[in-house]
């Protein structure tokens, strides 16, 4: 009985194939979030694949209905004498297949091995993830008969289409099914293929609409140029105002502090496609800021849709009005509730009051960040290299955006997120894979994490209490 037979366990599960025959049977259930006709396989999922998945490794499940949206599952393990709690998270729907778009020979519900990827829909994103975790947890069973900490996970059907829902579960359930002392999930991409990464939270989403709506209809731009405000024009002003030429926000309440901590965690970070990736534009962005800092450290403002006329078909009209979809990637230290008042007034200073400002729809994940010097996080960065052979990196956060919010904020959860994925896994796009020896390094380092977290002498975890966190014997 050792750690390191746990983690050859977890090895074999899948260098013998059991893990692909796992992971196909997960991706053939088609639970796409994004599709209403689809809403049977979310529940299925959870019914006919997660429940008699962990009923063998001692978890009672329980399936929770969702009024905001698809359902949950909670399932939990206690043992006796266990001094904490770790919470699991996961989710097990999709965004929509795409299934016409991928290339010749792959399709979004069938697993299909090419070299080292494993392509199928919800391999990165996010079924392939939580099954790593889940089967580091039956090797450390299988190995010692116990686990040495009550475990819950929570397995959400709704995270593609904003977590609805989400929060308000955690504040129903945070004295009961949700109470827990520890989050460890599992979702998102490496900071490299090759390096193991931790981060800590996420960035705030917040969308934003901007609308310029001056009259109804176009008229003709030879009768009326020079007559006539043109919508289009004032909001390209309005969006030049809110960024300089390389993108450097200029509204000052979106600016947010830079804590030294964050900057020393991200020193020497370098962020990497893994191939598959765009190459970085060194040039863009906040010039003093690094390309780390900028991404996982620091705001940015987006504009993912801009349209006035008729592009598709342009006339000799001018526009009555014009659009913009934007949004903001933000980190913790930007007061959510002032980015749309910070930007109206901003604009006002400019002149620019023919703007209207909304708040966009869509999904909205607000800021969460556990602090890099938490005694926890270096506990599992020990843990991590101790099994990898390399100190993994760092994140404060995670530059997109995930309901970690629900697990700092509500549930008052320390939160560390361990990837098993790439940024070049075309998550969310056709051609979606994991990649076999991020999967299979991962189920290594989660089975010498839960192994290392269950062994004695593993400080009591409470919420809000400082703990003396030691490195793993």
């Amino acid at each position: 009985m050792s750690r390191a037979a746990a983690i050859a366990r977890a090895h074999t599960y899948f260098d013998s194939g059991e893990f692909l025959v796992d992971l196909r049977r997960r991706v053939a259930i088609p639970s796409t979030s994004q599709e209403p006709e689809r809403a049977p396989a979310l529940r299925r999922y959870l019914e006919d694949e997660m429940v008699p998945s962990l009923a063998p490794l001692g978890f009672t499940s329980r399936i929770l209905d969702n009024p905001s949206g698809p359902p949950f599952l909670v399932a939990e393990r206690k043992e006796e004498d266990a001094a904490f709690t770790v919470l699991i998270y996961g989710h097990g729907d999709t965004v929509r297949g795409l299934d016409d778009l991928w290339r010749a020979g792959l399709s979004p519900w069938v697993l299909t091995i090419e070299g080292e990827r494993l392509y199928g829909r919800g391999t990165a994103d996010n079924k392939g993830q939580h099954s790593i975790n889940i089967a580091a947890l039956a090797a450390v069973l299988a190995q010692r008969s116990r686990l040495g900490f009550n475990t819950k996970i929570l397995i959400e059907m709704g995270e593609e289409v904003g977590s609805a829902g989400l929060r308000e579960l955690c504040l129903a359930q945070k004295d009961d099914l949700l109470r827990a002392d520890l989050l460890i999930a599992s979702d998102g991409p490496r900071a490299a293929p090759d390096r193991p990464t931790l981060f800590l939270g996420a960035r705030g989403s917040h969308p934003i609409e901007l609308v310029v709506d001056l009259r109804e209809g176009g008229h003709h731009s030879g009768n009326w140029g020079g007559l006539l405000a043109n919508p289009g024009i004032i909001l390209a002003h309005a969006l030049a105002c809110i960024t300089d030429a390389r993108g450097t926000i200029r509204v000052p309440e979106w600016r947010p502090p830079l804590p030294a901590t964050v900057r020393r965690v991200l020193a020497g970070v370098e962020v990497e496609g893994g191939g598959n990736g765009p190459s970085i534009d060194y040039d863009w962005g906040e010039a003093e800021l690094t390309p780390a800092e900028r991404v996982f450290g620091w705001n940015s403002f987006e504009v993912l849709a801009f349209i006035t006329g008729t592009p598709e078909r342009p006339v000799n009209a001018i526009p009555g009005q014009a659009r913009a979809h934007c949004q903001l990637r933000y980190v913790v230290g930007t007061d959510v509730n002032d980015i749309i008042p910070a930007l109206r007034r901003h604009l006002d200073r400019h002149g620019l009051t023919q703007v209207e400002v909304r708040r966009g729809g869509g999904g909205f994940f607000q800021a969460s960040r556990l602090d890099p010097e938490d005694p926890w996080v270096g506990f599992i960065a020990r843990s991590i290299e101790r099994t990898t052979g390399r100190a993994p990196t760092i994140l404060p956060n995670i530059g997109g955006s995930l309901p970690n919010d629900s697990f700092a904020d509500v549930l008052g959860l320390r939160t560390v997120w361990i990837p098993h994925s790439y940024a070049g896994c075309s998550q969310h796009a056709p051609d979606e894979h994991l990649l076999a020896p991020i999967a299979r390094e991962g189920l290594g380092a989660m089975a010498g994490l839960f192994w290392d977290l269950g062994e004695p002498g593993v400080p009591t975890l409470r919420v809000g209490e400082k703990l003396d966190a030691r490195a793993p014997a």
